[in-house]
């Protein structure tokens, strides 16, 4: 399902700013798409920190056989020993507990996300153990569908810009965010359109 914000989000990008336009024209057919429920999307970005895509898949699909539902009281009922035999590290078991015991105590409440800024869902999400800013953003971008969310730590954000706005070199934070004002308020949506230019095959977070 596409964003509602989504094509009156291209039309705004591609009138200000003109490099945005000539990628966002290269792909005309494809979308953000929503992941699915909290719990399950942050517990798969714990999973794959650290490790190449075909492992975190490998390790996923062991923990989906083992846990018949990826919920809160599931991965607390499944406790430490099931987690690690499905190939969690010691510290990614802590991870996924900790993220699972937030939800069950109510310190983390779906429900309320939407009365909250980007910035306060962000503070509440990197309470979590194993949970920094960059996942909480890609939560915002790809669960939440946030709009205006600029990664600025993010590899291929970094990349994008470089190649598309200053010839391959370097660039800084600042820079980014200066030329990222032009975006606002559909930053979410430009720095999807960077990382397919540099990948048209969208990922998973």
């Amino acid at each position: 399902m596409k964003p509602q914000y989504w094509d009156k989000a291209k039309r705004e990008l591609s009138r200000c700013d003109r490099v945005m336009g000539a990628i966002i024209r290269r792909y005309p057919r494809i979308h953000l798409a929503p992941r699915g429920a909290p719990f399950l999307t942050l517990s798969r970005s714990i999973v794959g920190q650290q490790i190449s895509v075909k492992a975190a898949q490998a390790v996923w699909d062991r923990l989906v056989a083992a846990i018949p539902e990826v919920t809160p009281r599931g991965a607390i009922e499944a406790g430490p020993k099931l987690l690690r035999a499905c190939g969690l590290s010691r510290r990614k078991v802590e991870y996924v507990l900790d993220l699972a015991a937030h939800f069950a105590s109510g310190h983390i409440v779906p429900e309320r996300w939407h009365t909250m800024g980007d910035e306060q869902v962000i503070a509440e999400l990197t309470e979590v153990r194993g949970i920094g800013r960059w996942t909480a953003e890609m939560f915002l971008i790809f669960n939440l569908l946030r709009p205006d969310v600029l990664p600025l730590d993010d590899l291929g954000l970094q990349r994008a810009v470089s190649l598309g706005y200053r010839s391959g070199r370097r660039i800084s934070a600042t820079g980014i965010q200066r030329i990222a004002k032009a975006w606002q308020p559909w930053r979410s949506v430009a720095t999807w359109y960077l990382w397919r230019s540099l990948d048209p095959v969208p990922v998973e977070y």
